[in-house]
């Protein structure tokens, strides 16, 4: 539920109208508002497939409500826990700026909130507008439990591309026939990778290839001649994806919150936690066309190979009586790099942009798959290849996260013995990172190790795939920052060579970028946001697996640069 500050109920005092009225002024002075929201945690039963299943969902809906602000808005959002697991909200690709405590990942900046419990999310929208989304961070609930984040450009901004007739949310999402806390919970009990999802779905629904799904198809309906805007979002948990409209093309104007020089393309390929924006003009004969998503999967594992779809419905295009033929688009194989890759490496911001070249911090990360050795490889906890345990790490550390308090909380009390800052720079050992990998090296290391960094510091990194099981294209997700991604190749990075080939002109603005499978990723960043900032994979099985880690961004000078006070409200563990 929502509610305008300027819709206070009448009062008798008129100190209360004088102190509203200066507010309201104020208000109407920045051209900001303050959203009020309500979410319930719960369950609700969900039918898909043709089976019931108790679903975590928040205020009864799935995929959860979509949130409008626009640039200078503040979001007030109390989060009641009803379900019984404990849960944590995370406002993807948002800033966040000065305030960490509204970051939302469990132990990283709070402890989950229990259920029966409540904590109120409160921040201010600063110089961000596009597509972003929220959804849980703890354990596995973001499965069910996500929407979309739609910040519109300040009153009388307008948007940088002609005005679409109508926008809508496409939220990619990927839905399992059992409860996905379940599913979770075996796999890290055995050690083994988890079960596939058994469908993936659009606004929620698998769409017309799937059983019991026909009815529910999302169907939006435009008129033959309109360009749409597709706020497209990939929330699925573990899977990369490839979507396309039938006939029609799609013109990128934005990824991440971040506008992009504009080009056209038949498929786009999405990873988990990104945003993609298109446009669509309704140029075709008017039909019903299919737009569809499926996996690409970069890795030599186990997928889902099955296929989502909803339908684009031109209006008044069919005689009574008569059935508007279906028409399904052309996507990438499966495995399909090259496409992928293609599309990935047109995507650049609309004109110079200011990328930190003075480097103080020059980070090289391998990230990647690993296995733990078992005492007993027969036991039932050792179900991995030859009897392992799936892990996963970034410069051979296995992170792990605390339980009796949060990272940000033990920083923030001056709290002993729950992480230390000694994360490595560059990976202890150096190897062929793409080439036959001894498998000597193939065990991490699990610790709660953070990277310190001094505000305003000028940060690159390198993320480096390895081929440690399987070579991957690797989501990574920077909480607390947008940073710029200015260069990526196959095979081994060249530090001698490579960065000759950086784009420091008009590189993309990204929250989430993926490895090469096999390759590398280079980003840039100023570390002017302190706290401590979550750095994982988006492939949700790897981020309990220990593929991630934190950074520590030291405090600056004076108020606006320092880490502002935790709420009265924040969850104790």
């Amino acid at each position: 539920m929502e509610y305008q500050k300027l819709s206070a109920k009448p009062c008798s005092s008129y100190l209360f109208f004088g102190i509203l009225l200066i507010f309201a002024f104020l208000a109407s002075f920045a051209d900001a508002a303050i959203h009020y929201h309500e979410f319930v945690i719960e369950a609700k039963p969900v039918k898909r497939l043709c089976r019931t299943h108790s679903t975590i969902t928040v205020n009864g809906q799935f995929p959860g409500p979509t949130l409008e602000v626009r640039d200078g808005d503040t979001l007030v959002i109390k989060t009641i826990n009803r379900a019984r697991y404990n849960v944590t909200l995370h406002w993807h690709g948002l800033r966040q700026l000065r305030n960490p405590w509204a970051d939302g990942p469990e132990y990283v900046t709070q402890c989950p909130i229990q259920p029966g419990r409540s904590y109120t999310y409160q921040f201010t929208i600063q110089n961000q507008e596009g597509t972003l989304w929220w959804h849980a961070h703890s354990r596995w609930l973001r499965a069910t439990v996500y929407g979309a984040l739609i910040i519109y450009p300040k009153l009388g901004s307008p948007y940088p591309f002609p005005m679409p007739k109508r926008e809508i949310p496409i939220l990619l999402g990927e839905w399992w026939d059992r409860n996905p806390m379940d599913v979770l919970r075996l796999a890290l009990f055995t050690g083994a990778a988890p079960n596939v999802s058994d469908a993936f779905t659009i606004n929620g629904q698998p769409g017309d290839l799937y059983r019991c799904s026909t009815k529910e198809t999302a169907i939006f309906p435009v008129e033959a001649g309109e360009t749409i805007l597709l706020r497209i979002i990939n929330s699925a948990m573990n899977q990369e994806l490839f979507f396309g409209v039938a006939n029609h093309k799609l013109t990128v104007v934005a990824v991440d919150a971040a506008y992009t020089k504009p080009f056209t393309t038949n498929v786009i390929m999405i990873a988990p936690g990104q945003t993609t924006n298109v446009l669509l003009t309704a140029d075709q004969p008017p039909a019903r066309y299919y737009m569809a998503a499926h996996a690409y999967n970069s890795a030599n594992a186990p997928f889902d190979n099955t296929t989502t779809t909803a339908i684009l419905e031109y209006k008044c295009s069919a005689k009574k009586g008569q059935t508007l033929k279906l028409v399904f688009p052309q996507l990438p194989g499966f495995n399909d790099t090259a496409t992928a890759t293609a599309f990935t490496a047109q995507i650049k911001s609309p004109s110079k942009v200011k990328v930190p070249i003075q480097i103080d911090e020059s980070l090289f990360f391998t990230v990647g798959l690993g296995l733990i050795n078992c005492s007993n490889p027969n036991s039932p906890r050792c179900q991995g290849p030859n009897g392992t345990r799936f892990a996963a790490s970034i410069n051979n550390v296995s992170f792990v996260l605390p339980r009796r308090t949060s990272l940000m909380q033990a920083y923030y009390q001056g709290q002993p013995g729950i992480f230390t800052t000694d994360f490595p720079p560059v990976p202890p050992i150096q190897f062929d990172y793409t080439g036959n990998v001894s498998r000597g090296l193939w065990q991490p290391v699990k610790g709660t190790k953070l990277f310190k960094l001094k505000f305003g510091s000028k940060v690159q990194i390198v993320f480096q795939d390895t081929s440690i099981v399987t070579v991957e294209d690797h989501p990574m997700h920077l909480h607390g920052y947008q940073f710029y991604v200015v260069g990526s190749g196959f095979g081994n990075f060249d530090p001698r060579n490579d960065p000759a080939k950086f784009n420091l002109v008009n590189p993309p603005v990204r929250n989430t970028i993926g490895t090469p499978p096999g390759g590398w990723v280079a980003i840039r960043f100023v570390a002017d946001n302190p706290g401590i900032w979550l750095l994982h994979c988006h492939i949700d099985t790897h981020l309990p697996w220990g593929l991630a880690t934190s950074f520590l961004v030291e405090n600056g000078v004076g108020k606006l640069q320092t880490v502002q006070s935790p709420p009265l409200d924040l969850p104790q563990c």
